[in-house]
């Protein structure tokens, strides 16, 4: 018996068993069930009406519209602040880069709800109006370190020397900065997009919260519905919005792996 498990135990196959595991329960199954929801009514049959539920009303498709609208304009804005201050700080010593890098990372040492209530509770402090522009200032806020450290990792790890040759061969600080730094950086932008973009289309607690539940985003007309009881067309518009990332993470690696393969070749 004990030698049968040594040897079970010695196959190195045999250790990759409990991760094939996770993903069977926690990932392959979910999306089936998804996946089945979706495309089933209430009896149990196989229908679209989920879909054109969908496409037909107004208010979910507008809100997905606007959703997506949101998640745009709050990567373009962590990114417009996430990739010169990370930038900034792969050029500094490194303690005064660790001290940075604590001083981003200490609010996510806060409870996720707790971050967006103490939002809420600085807008009530300062009057200012609870609506769009206090949301757009949440996301930012909550996303915009997993735009600087994905940046950031990749920039500390640049080969200085391929600088060095750029401004050898005469090329002044812009043409460095945007035909060697800008491209060779593209899988940290890649990865930071990602990573704000696809939290931003699902969430709802920040837009409940910071609006008073006056905007509606898609993770929230998602909540509802499961929340609901309507598990087909809820789950319906969990595989539109799984759709849409996988075809932005897509898009996103084929733009970061051209822009690398450029800047390579640059």
């Amino acid at each position: 018996m004990q030698k049968n498990i040594l040897s079970f135990l010695g196959r190195r196959r045999n250790w990759s068993i409990p991760y094939i595991l996770f993903l069977i329960f926690f990932v392959v199954i979910p999306l089936g069930l998804i996946v089945f929801y979706a495309f089933t009514n209430n009896e149990g049959q196989f229908s679209f009406t989920n879909f054109r539920k969908f496409w037909m009303q107004p208010e979910a498709l507008n809100t997905f519209i606007y959703s997506v609208g949101i998640a745009l304009i709050t990567t373009f804005i962590c990114l417009l602040l996430g990739y010169p201050a990370a930038y900034i700080m792969s050029r500094m010593e490194s303690r005064s880069t660790r001290i940075l890098v604590i001083l981003f990372i200490l609010p996510m040492w806060v409870n996720f709800l707790i971050r967006t209530l103490a939002t809420v509770a600085l807008f009530d402090f300062l009057s200012l109006p609870l609506g769009e522009g206090s949301l757009l200032f949440g996301m930012v806020y909550n996303f915009l370190p997993f735009m600087i450290y994905p940046i950031y990792n990749i920039l500390q790890k640049t080969d200085h020397s391929l600088i060095e040759a750029a401004q050898d061969l005469g090329a002044n600080p812009r043409q460095v900065f945007f035909k060697t730094i800008l491209p060779l950086s593209a899988p940290g932008i890649s990865s930071g997009i990602m990573m704000v973009f696809m939290p931003v289309i699902s969430t709802f607690a920040i837009a409940e919260l910071l609006t008073i539940n006056n905007i509606k985003l898609f993770g929230t007309t998602l909540q509802e519905n499961i929340y609901n009881g309507m598990w087909n067309y809820g789950a319906a518009l969990s595989l539109v919005m799984l759709l849409l990332i996988g075809i932005t993470s897509l898009l996103n690696n084929e733009g970061s792996a051209k822009a690398t393969e450029e800047g390579g070749l640059l």
